[in-house]
């Protein structure tokens, strides 16, 4: 199959297949790595991302993650994109922003910062489901340099990066490397409920 069969073919949604109802920003949210390289994200848009990570629960309020983000055709765009893995590196161009989410992990006191990276990935989950909102998606990321990244933004040693994220809107896989092809295609599948969720005792099943 040619790439541009598989560009008709793309999923214009992946809706979450659910045991019951859910709200359609979690239903509909998931990770494509096929980005409209055209696609721009407004400033409204690009504050209104990091609003919702700000006024994420925290433990403490201690509201430990922060963020270092560009949009395409910005300097710290193509700086985080230089953190990138190599098979990171081939679709994120195509993104209309890049961030990079960072944990506080010692506290102003020095002692280490409890629930420092459950706080960013509360916060991030925010993020993540405000672009869904915005008519987006975000993509998170574990391949990149977290060294290269302090190095690149001078990000003090009480501070850890952890994820990078990219946000635009689906594009088509044209020009897509097969094996990223195969993995637009795929059908999301989660564990059952029955493994996730206990009662009584472990294993048990909750529902």
């Amino acid at each position: 199959m040619t790439a541009e069969e598989y560009a008709v073919e793309i999923p214009a949604s992946k809706p979450a297949e659910t045991s019951v109802p859910l709200h359609p920003l979690l239903a509909e949210r998931w990770s494509p790595r096929a980005l409209d390289p055209a696609t721009t994200v407004s400033d409204q848009q690009f504050t209104a991302l990091f609003e919702a990570a700000r006024w994420a629960p925290s433990w403490g309020n201690t509201q430990p993650a922060r963020y270092v983000a560009g949009r395409r055709g910005e300097a710290t765009f193509d700086r985080i994109h230089g953190t990138l893995s190599r098979g990171n590196k081939g679709w994120t161009s195509d993104a209309a922003a890049l961030a990079i989410g960072i944990a506080q992990v010692v506290g102003e006191d020095g002692e280490p910062m409890q629930y420092g990276e459950y706080g960013l990935a509360l916060a991030t989950q925010n993020l993540v489901l405000q672009a869904v909102a915005e008519g987006l998606y975000a993509h998170q990321m574990a391949g990149f340099d977290r060294d290269a990244a302090r190095a690149e933004f001078g990000i003090p040693v009480e501070y850890e990066p952890i994820i990078a994220i990219a946000v635009g809107a689906l594009g088509t896989l044209d020009g897509m490397p097969e094996r990223l092809q195969e993995k637009e295609l795929r059908p999301r599948i989660r564990k059952p409920l029955s493994e996730l969720a206990f009662t009584d005792t472990w294993g048990e099943p909750l529902f």
